[in-house]
């Protein structure tokens, strides 16, 4: 603690007093890669482009879909009608109508345009505009939550033609529209109701984050930041807020490598690591133990009780049966960031491998690389956390057998045909109670063959320098306080 504290007091003391800027400056430690909402997977890029673009639908505080852009009746089981509420416009001016929502769409679902949310949307047979503002979904097959899918950010059908460069020149119809991201690592948006500037700075280092707060230099933080340095804030007397946090963090494994291919490695592994211990003493008692990707508040979450059991001993003996012990330790790669604190939570992860005779490598890289090497399957074992989930659809895109990359997320090429079989007979479901069966019985089914180990869902923490209020923090730790937040200047 010390360590980070004597640079930050010295730094504080020395530091010249800032010119005031008008814009509202957010410290982030991940750039946005991709603001295009068709391909965008990354935490930041997805919160960003909740700004920049409006999605027909939104979810309440129960994880219930709600109208975003419109609302919508259940003609018949395969027939959902959607009715677009009036006045939406892009930031060019032009309107928002059912064409623009069905071009969106259509391009998602297009094999040719590789979006990695396609075969969440696949139940979709064909989408009519029988007019400006009515958009007719014809399914496949019945769905009871197929609004729930429809979250896409709209992209005008013009521009979608034109081949517009979305990625890095977003024209959404959000709350915000993008004014200038030439400069790497700050990105620059304004707020269109009054247009309040805010500039989103991307400090990939948390101490130095915290001490370009201190210095006026940014106004708000949001997460990763070590427990010590938010209490060193908080001496300082800056206004922080903490919320329990569903975005879900997990070890991630490659079922294809002959060694993480192997049940029993990932079953001793998962019964090596002291969650509960990491939680207390390295994320300061801010988050809480996870089984699955959906929390347990979640209408088809599972109970914590049917989580995973911290058995050291039981972890070495499994390894032993496969022929590793002191002398000859099973050896293991895995990756992470280069952001400290997910360092220091995986040199605790190697010294508890440790204890049970795998010898764990640690091999860390910058953001863009490290998620480039996992969504191209470049890993034996890694860390991340899904972030902003709602529905279970989320299993078919992770875990089910089509979803190999770029058809879904199934980076660690998990093939189950059990899992494959709950996941659809669930999709298949008119009756919400026995969907609900059917998903706990596939997250089981999910601990048994561990493709993920489930860690712990992080509280979210946010932190506001002088004179800026009115950030709420939510779940899922998205970036919506900025559409509230204001800055009152002497």
């Amino acid at each position: 603690m010390w360590l980070c504290l004597v640079p930050l007091t010295a730094f504080t003391l020395a530091g010249c007093e800032q010119a005031v800027s008008k814009a509202i400056r957010f410290g982030v430690s991940q750039a946005p890669i991709n603001l295009d909402p068709r391909f965008a997977t990354d935490a930041t890029s997805v919160r960003i482009n909740r700004l920049l673009y409006q999605r027909l639908v939104e979810f309440d505080a129960e994880f219930k879909a709600v109208p975003g852009l419109a609302s919508w009746q259940r003609i018949t089981p395969t027939h959902y009608r959607f009715s677009l509420s009036p006045g939406h416009r892009f930031s060019n001016g032009q309107s928002l109508t059912s064409a623009d929502v069905k071009a969106t769409y259509d391009s998602v679902l297009d094999k040719k345009t590789v979006s990695p949310h396609r075969a969440s949307l696949l139940m979709i047979k064909e989408i009519k505009t029988p007019d400006a503002q009515t958009l007719d979904f014809m399914l496949k097959k019945a769905d009871l939550h197929f609004p729930g899918f429809l979250t896409v950010g709209i992209l005008p059908s013009q521009a979608l033609i034109n081949k517009h460069p979305f990625h890095q020149n977003p024209l959404g119809s959000g709350t915000f529209r993008m004014e200038d991201w030439s400069e790497v690592g700050r990105l620059k948006l304004q707020r269109l109701r009054d247009g309040q500037d805010f500039e989103v700075l991307h400090v990939p280092q948390p101490v130095v984050r915290v001490l370009k707060l201190l210095r006026g230099e940014v106004d708000l933080l949001q997460n990763d930041l070590a427990p010590e340095l938010v209490n060193f804030l908080a001496q300082k007397a800056f206004s922080i807020e903490t919320v329990d946090g569903g975005n879900f963090s997990y070890l991630g494994f490659n079922l294809q490598d002959p060694l993480t291919g192997q049940l029993p490695i990932r079953q001793a592994v998962s019964m090596a690591i002291d969650r509960q211990q990491i939680i207390r003493y390295v994320l300061g008692g801010k988050a809480r133990l996870a089984n699955g990707i959906l929390p347990p508040e979640h209408w088809a979450g599972l109970p914590l009780q049917d989580g995973i059991n911290y058995q050291p001993e039981k972890a070495r003996q499994l390894l032993q049966s496969l022929g590793y012990d002191k002398t000859h330790p099973l050896r293991l790669d895995y990756k992470t960031s280069t952001d400290p604190l997910r360092l220091r939570i995986a040199q605790v992860i190697q010294d508890q491998l440790a204890d049970v005779n795998i010898d764990l490598k640690i091999s860390s890289y910058d953001w863009g690389t490290f998620y480039g090497d996992i969504k191209a399957g470049r890993f034996q074992m890694f860390s991340l956390a899904w972030v902003g989930i709602k529905t279970p659809d989320i299993f078919r895109y992770v875990f089910h057998a089509s979803a190999i990359p770029p058809d879904g997320a199934n980076r660690g090429r998990y093939m189950d045909e059990q899992s494959d079989r709950l996941i659809e007979e669930a999709e298949q479901q008119s009756v919400l109670s026995e969907q609900r069966t059917r998903y706990k019985a596939l997250q089981r089914r999910l601990l048994q063959q561990l493709p993920y180990v489930p860690l712990w869902y992080e509280n979210h923490v946010r932190i506001s320098g002088a004179g800026v209020s009115g950030y709420p923090l939510s779940m899922d730790g998205n970036y919506d306080g900025l559409r509230t937040v204001d800055r009152v200047l002497d």
